[in-house]
Formats: structure tokens, sequence, C-alpha cells
């Protein structure tokens, strides 16, 4: 039984002064999320798989993808603990101040701590598509005397470019969707400045000032924000590379 306002939401949202700092937030952090979890995890597989110990390298995996067990609530609570100034593992280098509190860091700590925390567990789809590399591609190309290097950029890489294609596809759909737990969780009302994205601002704005339809605006600016990232590196990937997921 509302009345109807149209776009009355969404240029709120657009003219609010907090709509430049959310969107720039958002996107530094989820595009550094974006890079370094593609990249890493690509990495890792490609060097666990020149492995050639079963033991070890069974050894290695276990050790990499266990962190991504590891509730978010332990993970923040992990990252508290060792930032502590003066007595944290890491926090007795930077002086006698978080560096949680320091809002310009709060990007770099969100992007190490996903890929500490999922670098192993999303390595595991580029093992599996490296496991099914034939054999004697890499005896044809020891033969005509290609070194290690040379193994992963002329087999390794081209074997699970196709499924990297779909990945960095399906992640772009999700660029703007920052692991809303998380930066929750970090939040304090000193970080807060470099902390607020478009996530606990939307929850801030819905469930905690009750504007409900204001929320709503800014949570489907959000998903079609999304849907365009993702159409738009189909289309891409479907034109460069002919692989695509539609």
């Amino acid at each position: 039984g509302g009345r109807w306002v149209g776009l009355k939401y969404f240029n709120q949202f657009f003219t609010s002064p907090m709509f430049s700092k959310v969107m720039i937030n958002t996107i530094k952090i989820s595009l550094g999320t974006l890079v370094l979890g593609f990249i890493a995890p690509i990495v890792l597989a490609l060097l666990i798989n020149q492995i050639h110990s079963t033991k070890v390298k069974g050894f290695v995996q276990t050790i990499t993808y266990m962190p991504h067990f590891i509730s978010t609530v332990v993970i923040v609570a992990m990252l508290n603990i060792f930032l502590t100034p003066n007595t944290g593992l890491l926090g007795r280098f930077f002086g006698g101040t978080s560096l949680l509190d320091n809002p310009n860091m709060v990007a770099p700590i969100y992007w190490l701590s996903e890929v500490w925390q999922h670098c192993g567990w999303n390595a595991i789809i580029y093992l599996a598509a490296l496991s099914s590399v034939d054999v004697s591609l890499y005896e044809a190309a020891k033969i005509d005397g290609a070194g290690r290097m040379q193994l992963i950029r002329y087999v390794d890489i081209p074997t699970i470019m196709p499924t990297c294609v779909i990945l960095l596809i399906m992640n772009m759909g999700s660029i703007l969707s920052v692991g809303f737990e998380k930066v929750l969780l970090m939040q304090n009302a000193m970080n807060l400045p470099g902390s607020q994205v478009i996530a606990t601002y939307t929850y801030m704005i819905g469930l905690k000032s009750f504007q409900f339809s204001y929320a709503t605006a800014i949570g489907l600016f959000n998903t079609l924000i999304n849907f365009v990232f993702l159409i738009l590196a189909n289309w891409i990937s479907k034109r460069v590379s002919d692989t695509s997921i539609f």
C-alpha cells in the first residue's frame, strides 16, 4: 500500500554526500580483492603442480586451503589480536596505534586476509584442470628443450585459461558485493571513513535508521551495477576468446 515515488530514493542516494565515499571504498576494496583473489590462486596452483612428491603436494594443499574453513568472525578476531599495538604479532612493529584504526589501511588488510583465507581453496579448481593435462605434452616439451618456466607458460597456462576466464566472468558479477560480514566486523569509529561500503551503508540506512525504501533503492542500484559488469565481461570474453558462460 505504499505510495509510488519513482526515482526519488535513487536521486537521494546519488546526491548524498556519502555517495562518492561509499562508492570509492566499495570499488577500492572490490577491485583489489578481485585482482589479488584471481591471480593468487592461479600462481599457487601452478607452483603446487610443479611439486613432484605426492606427499609434499598433499601437505602443501592441506595447509593452504585450511584457512578457508575458519569463520569470518574468527578471522577478524585474529586480525585484531595480530594488529594490537605493542603486543600483537604484527602490531608491535607499527607504533602505538592499530592499523585497523587507519582508514587507509582497511582495504589492504582486507585484500591480504581474503587472499590468505581463500587462496588455497580457490586453487583447487585450477589444480583439477591441470591434472587433466596429457603427460605426453610435458614429455614432448622437455624433449624440445623446454625448461620449467616454459612448461608453465606453454603447457600449463593455456590449459587452465578457459577455467580462468569463466571464473573471472562469474567474479565480475559480484564486483561491488564486498563481503558484508567481514567489513562490518572490521569497522570501528576510527576507520569508518575508509570502511563504509554499499553493503554496510544499506544495513545502516535500512535496519538501523528504518529507511527501508531508501535502503532498497541502494541495494537495487548495487545489483544493477553487478549485472552490467557481468554482461559486459561475458560479451568481451566471447568476442576475444570465444569463451563465455552464456
